[in-house]
């Protein structure tokens, strides 16, 4: 049995079908069935059953599964950093992020960091959601990513680094536009712009107002965003009011057709770092992740980040 064998395993336990994985190995089906006899003579007991479309892991086939699949992608990575010592360019720092997170959160930090490490290469990949970060760091696509924090995920670190407290954005000619502050409350007559659907922003927000005295709040909507640059445009448009974090740097005066209203009493919305381990990491993540942390005003404690 080899370490191929092995991922031919794993990669037929996950799609549930021969052919489809020796499509995308470039073999025979033939090949891969090969490969997971190898796999289930070493292991002495039968790891998949066959049904009616396709195949399925038994019980003891979901118990290799989990550990290979773990092994290997910590195995992938370990690969990956040996092959960036071997380049002898420092090595390359992968980052999963949200469409927006490098402009509002890491600008300065990327600036700083290429000065002090101008022979690593930074690789940013975005996605759409917090879940979609944790995915590429389990599989070990990337060391790092930014992340709204969340409920534990398994297999995964989570990092606070700066807390955001929540404020309602307005058009500068709203009849709240010249408010101090609102209260939840308050924001059920609102406009409201959603936040990207399924994102932890927006579990958060709708949690915080569901618990107000008034009820749940915010009220149906009919415009919603993927991002929360696109929601501050659209409020600043008019098309509606924006609940959204208070992003580092966001200033108000900077944009002079938009007012940003502070929410009382909302606990602030916390962003950092997701890692499989941080002990783990490499020199040069560490550096760049302790980069961005003291930008935003944080600092690195015992491989904690705290906000």
């Amino acid at each position: 049995m080899t370490l191929d064998d092995l991922r031919a395993f794993v990669a037929v336990c996950e799609a549930g079908n021969l052919s489809a994985v020796a499509r995308d190995l470039g073999c025979t089906q033939s090949a891969v069935s090969q490969r997971i006899k190898r796999v289930e003579r070493a292991a002495g007991i039968g790891l998949l059953e066959r049904r009616p479309r396709g195949v399925a892991p038994t019980q003891a086939g979901r118990i290799l599964h989990r550990a290979a699949a773990d092994g290997l992608s910590g195995l992938d990575v370990a690969l990956r950093r040996l092959a960036d010592l071997r380049a002898g360019d420092g090595g390359t720092v992968r980052v999963t992020t949200g469409a927006t997170t490098v402009r509002h959160f890491m600008a300065d930090a990327v600036v700083t960091f290429r000065a002090r490490h101008p022979h690593v290469n930074l690789e940013f990949r975005t996605e759409s959601s917090s879940r979609r970060c944790f995915e590429a760091v389990a599989d070990g696509s990337s060391e790092l990513a930014w992340i709204t924090i969340g409920p534990p995920v398994r297999g995964i670190e989570q990092h606070p680094v700066v807390r955001l407290p929540w404020v309602l954005a307005v058009p500068a000619d709203d009849p709240l536009a010249d408010r101090t502050c609102i209260e939840p409350g308050e924001l059920a007559g609102i406009r409201h712009i959603r936040l990207p659907e399924n994102s932890t922003s927006r579990m958060r927000l709708d949690g915080h107002l569901g618990h107000q005295d008034t009820g749940p709040v915010p009220p149906p909507s009919t415009t919603s965003v993927a991002d929360w640059d696109t929601a501050l445009l659209l409020a600043e448009l008019g098309v509606g009011h924006a609940v959204v974090p208070r992003l580092p740097g966001l200033q108000a005066t900077a944009r002079p057709a938009l007012r940003l209203i502070p929410i009382a009493d909302l606990p602030p919305l916390a962003t950092g770092w997701a890692v499989r381990r941080w002990a783990a990491l490499s020199p040069a993540a560490v550096a760049f992740a302790e980069t961005v942390t003291a930008g935003l005003g944080g600092a690195a404690v015992g491989g904690q980040m705290t906000g």
